[in-house]
């Protein structure tokens, strides 16, 4: 080690951890005028455990899905990611995902989770009423303005 310590930018650290969390990677080196940064994402407890992950839910029958737009994201009842992060249908392993298909929801009743720099964040729901799709799957990597699930 060099006998005098240099400032770590703590500026390049965030830069590096948020370029972790766009592109999945779970580590990242760089050595830049003689300081050597690592950043290294620890693994979610969700997605470390073991076992089948949820099962995708079910297809809507076919009547239902001719009346859903082309684009989820066009919805009125589309509730997206506030962030990039990995998206969780239940509050942890094993148990019940907070909503399913079908399932009636209230306002601020929440929806998903979506883990984002080690940081679980609940996503509510926008306003009542009844989960018509969910968009994504237990422990899927989301990005900022993606469409999780439609309330109806």
């Amino acid at each position: 080690m060099p006998a005098r310590k240099q400032a770590v930018d703590q500026g390049l650290i965030r830069e590096l951890a948020d370029l972790l969390n766009e592109t999945g990677l779970t580590e990242i080196e760089i050595e830049q005028g003689g300081v050597h940064v690592r950043v290294q994402r620890a693994a979610a407890p969700f997605a470390a455990h073991a076992g089948p992950a949820h099962a995708p839910p079910p297809r809507p029958s076919e009547a239902h899905r001719h009346a859903e737009p082309e684009n989820p994201a066009s919805h009125p009842g589309a509730v997206t990611s506030p962030m990039v992060g990995t998206c969780y249908r239940s509050p942890e392993p094993g148990t019940p995902p907070f909503v399913e298909l079908g399932s009636r929801v209230t306002e601020g009743q929440t929806l998903l989770i979506v883990e984002a720099m080690k940081t679980f964040n609940p996503i509510p729901a926008p306003r009542g009423g009844t989960v018509a799709a969910i968009l994504v799957e237990d422990g899927q990597p989301v990005e900022f303005g993606e469409p999780l699930l439609i309330i109806e």
